[in-house]
């Protein structure tokens, strides 16, 4: 995952695009090679970490910490810790995070009419 400073021009430019879309606000927010395939197996309710690195095993687990890290940072999942031991940590989508649903399942369909073509 590559940080832009907050200086650069590139930064700016991410801005000022993000305010004036808000199409491509949400697609930077969901954007990433994981990000998605975490959400759609959230979709279908919470998850613990070995749990998620199971459905996704070409993930290394520190990709799958930072990943989730994001998600929360953006109010896309919430993690919940257990007081218990050994501890149990969960992760599921937030209200915000399930309303991505219709917009999972449509580009499901996209991506199965565009797959179609090659």
């Amino acid at each position: 995952m590559v940080k832009i400073k907050k200086t650069s021009t590139n930064y700016a430019n991410k801005q000022l695009l993000e305010n004036q879309c808000l199409e491509i606000y949400a697609s930077n927010i969901i954007n990433g090679r994981w990000t998605l395939a975490i959400c759609c197996y959230l979709i279908h309710g919470k998850l613990r970490f070995n749990e998620l690195k199971k459905c996704l095993p070409n993930i290394s687990e520190r990709m799958l910490a930072l990943e989730l890290k994001k998600l929360q940072e953006n109010k896309i999942i919430e993690r919940t810790v257990y007081a218990e031991v050994p501890t149990r940590v969960e992760y599921e989508l937030t209200p915000i995070g399930y309303d991505l649903n219709p917009l999972i399942k449509e580009l499901e369909k996209w991506g199965k009419k565009h797959k179609k073509f090659f």
